[in-house]
């Protein structure tokens, strides 16, 4: 099933099965009532509407529904799961590129966080965007933002960070970020229409490892103190609080209270080895709308600790 077939699938059960009228889906999804009419006239005519919804979309549905539910979102997309890490990972970023296009407006302006799946859902929304999409960055370290941007379809405007996004000391970090080009990002992030931030783990595949941004020991130690996983690269324990060590000092970076504060927050990952990581996100609230695939759904609505094979 196809981002588009998903729509279907999504716009009929709050048609058909909740008996919401056309303008509440259209509120609740995030699109115009129009679509909403046109996704439902197409799921007729290609079958998804017959005298039961196919059983593959019931099945994502009551995962979206269920972490809804638990974790207070205004929205989850749920995509088939694939054992293959990076096909998992460029299907969400396309599934969240297509999600996030059916909702801009206007001159659309989004926040962007650091990372491997951001960078990649950066890269297929610039090339599909009918018009000019400007993005902030959240973060120093600009090399994840830079995906194809010497392509003549990469429609974006980027306003980055001119920092690192680990520097060597607190001082040096803390006179980067009251330099005028950091303070002006900054305020840019308060006024776009929505956010998009990837999650990473502290398994040995995370981004900052292999970007060379943190070592294994640094990973080890942010263990030992707690941290299952980050978002903006501030590491959260299990219920989703900072953990305050001396690299978070060095970090240049969105603060987590401003994250909390901003509106329509799009957090995109998937992987068994992420659940974990993911939950405490939710935890701590960070998010509104979570785009992930079926096995990490499954478990993060689970009691169970996820049995990850790493």
């Amino acid at each position: 099933m196809n981002y588009e077939e998903s729509l279907m699938v999504k716009a009929a059960w709050y048609y058909f099965f909740e008996n919401l009228t056309q303008q509440t889906i259209a509120d609740l999804m995030g699109i115009s009532r129009m679509r909403v009419i046109k996704l439902l006239e197409r799921a007729r005519q290609c079958g998804i509407i017959q005298f039961r919804l196919r059983s593959d979309g019931i099945g994502r549905m009551e995962l979206e529904r269920a972490m809804i539910d638990r974790f207070h979102l205004k929205d989850v997309f749920v995509i088939p799961s694939t054992p293959d890490a990076t096909e998992l990972n460029e299907s969400i970023a396309k599934a969240a590129a297509m999600y996030i296009a059916d909702r801009l407006q206007g001159n659309p302006c989004i926040n962007m966080g650091y990372g491997d799946t951001p960078g990649r859902v950066l890269n297929h929304l610039a090339m599909m965007a009918e018009t000019p999409l400007t993005c902030v960055s959240l973060t120093g370290g600009v090399s994840y933002y830079l995906p194809n941007t010497r392509s003549n379809v990469f429609n974006a405007k980027l306003y980055l960070m001119p920092a690192p996004l680990l520097v060597s000391t607190k001082e040096m970090a803390d006179a980067i970020c009251q330099e005028a080009s950091i303070v002006e990002i900054s305020r840019m992030i308060g006024l776009s229409q929505l956010t998009v931030v990837g999650i990473g783990s502290t398994h040995e595949s995370a981004t900052v490892i292999r970007s060379g941004i943190l070592s294994h020991n640094d990973i080890l130690y942010l263990t030992m103190n707690g941290a299952v996983g980050d978002v903006l690269s501030h590491f959260i324990d299990r219920d989703g609080n900072l953990v305050q060590t001396p690299l978070e000092n060095r970090l240049i970076s969105t603060p987590l209270s401003t994250l909390r504060e901003l509106s329509n927050v799009i957090g995109v990952a998937a992987g068994l080895h992420k659940v974990e990581a993911i939950r405490a996100v939710l935890r701590g609230g960070y998010l509104d709308v979570l785009i992930t695939d079926e096995q990490t759904a499954s478990q993060l609505v689970s009691e169970e600790p996820p049995c990850a094979s790493l």
